[in-house]
Order: structure tokens, then sequence, then C-alpha cells
């Protein structure tokens, strides 16, 4: 045996549209790894609700390599070296990622192998663009999204089409050293994962079906239906994105082979708005953690653990915010729009930090992207690049009174309001006594008080803000 390339999955579970495999494929022989590395992520170790996707995703990997994949975990370093010492290794293919921690590691693991004469390429599987290309005429990153996709990413080459899965591989797998799935101990101790399964098809197959679900029952009404969260009109694709069972450029010829409305447009600038986040990522290591307007480092937040807490569980008395919270904890998802309500609330009602929230959200979301997920609590907050403006204080009344017309999101989280008319269901403390009492709510016992009024927390958080505005 001999010509034997390592392909290392990480954010790439995939066949099709996976660079790296397909270049593995062109040797003799393929031993497919996964390193659960547990030596370089620090304070950035993928959440609880991340670690049960990706416990189930490597089952569907593994089913469609055959049984194939080779498990480990540990330093990514030593784990590779160990392989190419025992055996006949000629080269090691993976897909960049691009968060700093890994970007750092890989170019060492480059940098040894290439020592020990073992080819080693990098292929882009997981964005459009590379950050590096999208700059603007004077070189330096976008800052605003809408000339990133309109005069960066769409002046550019076309992203490349998607590729094959590979055909005829001669498949080795690693017997003496692999780790089964069970021993990377990724499942919840706790079951409460059973509330998410339902949810969920995971994997390659999950993804592309979950794509051409989309495509048939969701692309034509997406441009106003997003905003929806009632109705069937987002993609739930993210997850899939975020673990790569799916690629974005097997999302966006699919979408952009069905025409080129309005749509499809907003559709794929979605995927733009991905790709930005990398970019901001790329050019910005500290995303999760710094503020991109330093004016906010002397911003005067609260420290309130008992309004974070009632926040986490969907107890702040708000039914808007309180619905998504839910959602969240019951299926691992939260549909974009009530992320904005909740993120904003937590924010400016409650004045808390929005690491608070990155981290919960980190922790909670199946579809935990650190791109994505950092750059958007940057935006909620005011703080990040083409933020929303501080100022700009979501009124999960008037949001729910919006955008959930009829209450049927609402009313499936917040169950116990459901005998509410509509014209208090997001307001329930302005309802009359009587009309509580026949609904069967009673405020305080069977569903909170708000935590925070309103206009009063509003009136702060923009005092606030006027405060470090002024340097005061």
């Amino acid at each position: 045996m001999d010509d034997v390339a390592v392909c290392w999955f990480r954010q790439d579970l995939r066949l099709s549209d996976n660079p790296a495999l397909s270049a593995a494929a062109e040797h003799a022989h393929v031993l497919p790894v996964y390193i659960l590395d547990t030596k370089n992520t620090g304070a950035f170790a993928i959440g609880a609700a991340s670690r049960w996707w990706l416990h189930w995703s490597l089952h569907a990997l593994n089913q469609s390599l055959g049984g194939n994949l080779s498990l480990y975990q540990g330093d990514p370093h030593q784990i590779l070296e160990g392989l190419v010492h025992r055996l006949p290794v000629t080269a090691v293919h993976w897909n960049r990622c691009y968060e700093p921690w890994p970007m750092e590691r890989d170019t060492k693991i480059k940098s040894i192998l290439a020592e020990r004469d073992i080819r080693v390429e990098s292929h882009n599987g997981s964005l459009l663009w590379e950050p590096w290309d999208i700059k603007k005429d004077d070189g330096t990153p976008y800052k605003v999204f809408t000339p990133f996709y309109r005069k960066g990413c769409l002046k550019t080459a076309a992203p490349r089409k998607p590729l094959e899965a590979p055909k005829d591989v001669s498949w080795l797998r690693d017997e003496n050293t692999t780790l089964s799935l069970d021993e990377l101990d990724l499942q919840p101790k706790f079951k409460w994962d059973e509330m998410l399964a339902p949810h969920w098809t995971i994997g390659e197959e999950g993804a592309n079906d979950r794509l051409q679900k989309f495509i048939r029952t969701g692309l034509a009404h997406y441009k106003d239906g997003r905003n929806l969260p009632a109705e069937p009109f987002v993609s739930r694709l993210s997850p899939h994105l975020r673990f790569g069972e799916i690629s974005p450029n097997q999302a966006w010829y699919t979408a952009t082979s069905q025409g080129d409305g309005k749509d499809i447009d907003h559709f794929c600038s979605e995927l733009g708005w991905r790709e930005f986040s990398y970019s901001l990522l790329y050019h910005n290591p500290d995303l999760a953690e710094v503020n991109l307007q330093k004016k906010f480092d002397e911003f005067p937040w609260s420290n309130d653990p008992v309004a974070l807490k009632a926040w986490q569980k969907g107890e702040t008395g708000v039914p808007m915010v309180d619905a998504g919270m839910r959602e969240l904890w019951q299926t691992g998802f939260m549909h974009n729009r009530v992320r904005m309500i909740t993120g904003s609330f937590l924010i400016k009602n409650l004045l808390l930090h929005w690491h608070n929230g990155e981290r919960w959200f980190w922790d909670t979301l199946v579809d935990a992207d650190p791109a994505s997920n950092s750059a958007s609590w940057q935006w909620v907050a005011g703080c990040g690049a083409d933020a929303a403006p501080y100022f700009r204080i979501f009124n999960p009344v008037t949001q729910g009174q919006k955008f959930d017309p009829h209450g049927d999101y609402v009313r499936r989280y917040v169950p116990e309001l459901a005998a509410l008319p509509n014209k208090y269901l997001f307001n329930p403390w302005e309802a009359p006594d009587a009309l509580l009492l026949e609904a069967n709510v009673e405020l305080g016992v069977t569903y909170p008080k708000p935590i925070v009024d309103l206009k009063a927390s509003r009136e702060r958080a923009l005092a606030a803000f006027k405060s470090l505005s002024q340097g005061t």
C-alpha cells in the first residue's frame, strides 16, 4: 500500500462539493479522519447544542463513507504526525477554517508536515469568496455590508460551481487507534436533546432535503415572508451550513437556477451576509470579544444575574421575547427576526452586555457559527460594523403585532397565553382583569409579570448611550 492521502474533515461534513475530498481522491487511497481538537480551542470550544449536532453529523458522514471514518480526540498536530509516522501518507488535504485559532494551528501543522516532505493542501470548501479577495479599491476591507456584497462580491468572479462527490474511492480506516463515536463524548448527560431531535434531519442527505423543501415551499415568498416567524418561509439551512453538510455554493446555485427574481436575490444576499461576517472575523480576529466601535468600551452596562436568567429561560413576562427564547431551548434554533428582538431586549431593555447573549447563543444554538454569532450580536448592540444604531430599540410588542399578526408563533411557544385575544397577546399586562381571568391568565402566577417596563427601560438605554456619546 502506498500513496495514501489523509482527508481531514472539519467544518465540511459532506461528500459532495468537498474540494479537499475531491483532491484527496486523486490519490491511490484516502484515509478520511475527523479530529475533535481539545488542545487549541480554549474559550471557543463548541457549545452543548453544537456538540449534539456534531455527534449525529459525524454518524451520518461515517455512514456515507461506508464506516471508514477514523475518529480522534486531542491535539491534531500530534495525531497527524502519528498517522504520517505509521502509514505511507504522501499528502494531507483539508478545507480551510477562518477563525483565528484554527488558522494559527493549521499554519503550524502545514509547516511541520512540509518538513517531512508531506504534501499539504488547503482548499476553500466553506465560503463563496475568500475574505482576503473582497476588498475596496484602496485595498482595505469593507465595513458596510451593501457595498461589500454589491460592489465587492458581485463584481468579482462568480462562486465556483459545486463539485460532484468522488466515485470509486479506495477508502482506508485506521483500525488501530480510531475511537468510537461515543468515545468523543459529544452527547449531553441530561437528555434535553430529546426535544431538539424531532425538528431536524442531521447530515448531508437531510441538508439537501431541507434545501429542496425550501426551494419548493419557501423561496417564492422569501423576501417578505422571511420576517414572519410563524410561517415556513426561511430556509433553516444555517446549521447544515455551519457543519458543512451542504456548501454555500450548492445553496447559491440551486437558488439561482430558479431564476433571478427579488426573492432569489434576497436569499443570495443573506448568503452574502454570512460572507460578510466571515470577512469581519478574518480582519478582526477578536470579533467575539472586542467591540469594533471602541467607544462602546466605556458603556455603562448593568450586572443583573436574575434578569439574565429570566431572559435565558424565556420568563421575562414579555411574550415575544419569551417565545423566542423558548423556541431556542426547545429546538436549538431561533427565527432571525426574533433573534433581533430578543437580542435588543437583552442589550437595551435589560442593559446587559452583549457578551451574555453571544455566549448563551453559542451554547444553545445548533447553528452557532463563530463569525455570524459574533457579528450579529455586535450588530444588535450597535457596536459592530454596519450595525443597527444603538438608539434603534426593537419594541417587542409592536414587533409581535407586525410580524406575528395572528399570534400563531407566540401561542406555539407561550401556550399559557393562548386564550388571550390578539389585542393583548403581546402585552398581557395591559389586559383588563376580567379578560385575564376569562383566559385563565394570572400575571405573576401562570405567566410572569414583565421584569422591566418597556418604555422606562428604553429611556434608560437612550440616556446611557447619550452619556457615552458625550463622554460623560
